[in-house]
């Protein structure tokens, strides 16, 4: 199962494996007190998307939009999810889906739990899985 939780929440057992999505550290937490699995930097949304979204210059609908944007190209560049050994985070999810055995959290920062880019993210591994 895929699930999404912010990373400043209690870390359970429940979570299964964590993966941080957000291309910044999140602020005044350890390493230790995060205990993520992996860090994938590279399927956040760009610094110019984010910081668009953050200042509000553009509504969630429109980010969402530029970031599955973003998203397919990245998952075009960096080879298909066929590939065993691509370096393709998105591949690497839909894999730990299917041969992990467990959960698997994507990790993100921001306070709003239903307008955020791990929802997006997920939105788009589950419909490339079917």
């Amino acid at each position: 199962m895929l699930k999404i939780k912010r990373i400043y929440e209690e870390p359970s057992e429940k979570d299964g494996m964590r993966i941080l999505i957000d291309r910044l550290w999140p602020r005044g937490l350890s390493k230790e007190k995060a205990k993520i699995d992996f860090w994938f930097k590279d399927i956040a949304p760009s610094n110019e998307l984010r910081k668009s979204f953050h200042e509000a210059t553009i509504d969630f609908n429109e980010f969402k939009t530029k970031y599955l944007e973003e998203l397919s190209e990245y998952d075009r560049t960096h080879n298909s999810s066929a590939e065993p050994n691509s370096d393709n985070s998105i591949a690497a999810i839909s894999r730990l889906l299917k041969t992990g055995g467990k959960d698997i959290t994507l990790l993100y920062g921001l306070k709003d739990e239903i307008n955020n880019n791990a929802a997006v993210l997920k939105e788009f591994i589950l419909k490339k899985r079917n």
